[in-house]
């Protein structure tokens, strides 16, 4: 298991800009598929995006395609999410995830290991 820490959520407004991070310990991180998931009250967990372990393929859920941003720095052992754009649906508790598992798997249930969730609200 790898441990995750999420920071950088807060509250926005629509057409603003957050860059979260999830920093990683505990295994070796490069042998990790990353993703990030997002929950919003009442709603399923869904996903957001993914990012290969080399950081050279990424992909992402049409919702976000074109605005958000994923990014891992296999150094400093940590997975960003770059946002633009943002619209009062995007607000979740966003949740980053590790996984020994193929790319890309947009299935929460391929990732073993999950950050606590940090908390983006977008008001209109």
């Amino acid at each position: 298991q790898v441990q995750l820490v999420e920071s950088g959520g807060g509250l926005v407004q629509a057409g603003d800009s957050l860059r979260l991070s999830c920093a990683a310990s505990g295994r070796t991180f490069s042998n990790y598929v990353m993703a990030w998931f997002r929950q919003a009250p009442g709603k399923e967990r869904e996903f957001v995006a993914t990012v290969s372990r080399g950081g050279g393929s990424t992909s992402y859920a049409d919702s976000v395609k074109g605005r958000f941003t994923i990014s891992r720095d296999n150094a400093k052992n940590t997975v960003y999410l770059r946002m633009n754009s943002l619209k009062p649906e995007d607000t979740a508790v966003y949740h980053c995830a590790a996984g020994l598992t193929f790319w890309p798997n947009t299935n929460p249930g391929g990732y073993g290991s999950w950050g606590q969730g940090t908390q983006v609200t977008v008001s209109s």
